[in-house]
């Protein structure tokens, strides 16, 4: 029986769907859980980590968080936390910079592939088999919008994914949570607080693409559940 209370015990409700509907666990897995510092990750490895506790599959985590180099403390605060909260980790520290580049020189696909591929790099050294990503229903959304405007496909986060083979599987436990369910839970707990040292944060296009379903939404309250719910939706006989 569950032990989770309030908030988290919906959150926690909507990972075990998703868990359910792609079956992302099996017994005995270990799993890498990326944490960047902020709220999803944060959230994510929270519930994941207090499910043990109910849940009859059993796994092992490990908290993995790569450190890019930005002048932050993220590094020093998370491993503080990671101990308080008696969760096993693994700070990787990388760094992205050729020579005579700046932060500002960097790309957020650049800087997503290296941390992506250390990720990886770190699972397998540790035998895990399953990487979780914090990735909530409302980045699945923008990922589809993003695809459609800057890419011309139309595609979507797996909330399972297996690569290289199946040697490691992708997980998004957080697929059915939406943002702001996570935002609250942040405020009712002792998540370590930083600021993101990206000098791109604010100008990304996803940010862009945000901004834009936060206006539809005042059109069409029901725009994020039409968009995630099209994806599965698909009528081939319509399409070029």
């Amino acid at each position: 029986m569950s032990v989770l209370k309030g908030l988290e015990f919906y959150i926690s409700k909507r990972v075990g769907k998703a868990i359910s509907d792609y079956k992302m666990l099996s017994e005995g897995d270990k799993i890498a859980v990326a944490v960047s510092g902020g709220k999803d990750s944060l959230t994510m490895l929270r519930v994941l980590n207090d499910r043990r506790k109910f849940v009859p599959i059993k796994y092992e985590l490990l908290a993995v968080h790569i450190d890019m180099g930005y002048p932050c403390q993220h590094p020093r605060i998370l491993a503080e936390y990671f101990k308080k909260q008696g969760i096993n980790y693994h700070i990787e520290k990388i760094s992205i910079l050729k020579p005579g580049q700046t932060r500002k020189d960097i790309s957020c696909f650049w800087c997503a592939w290296n941390r992506r591929k250390t990720l990886f790099e770190v699972a397998n050294r540790f035998g895990c088999t399953k990487v979780a990503l914090g990735h909530h229903k409302d980045d699945i959304i923008e990922t589809i919008l993003m695809n459609i405007f800057f890419r011309g496909e139309i595609s979507a986060m797996n909330p399972r994914q297996e690569l290289f083979k199946g040697k490691i599987t992708i997980i998004r436990p957080l697929a059915y949570v939406d943002e702001d369910m996570i935002v609250k839970f942040e405020k009712e707990l002792d998540f370590p607080h930083h600021k993101c040292a990206c000098p791109n944060s604010i100008a990304s296009n996803r940010t862009k693409v945000s901004e834009i379903i936060k206006g539809l939404k005042k059109i069409c309250p029901d725009v994020k559940t039409n968009i995630f719910r099209s994806i599965k939706r698909i009528k081939s006989d319509y399409l070029l």
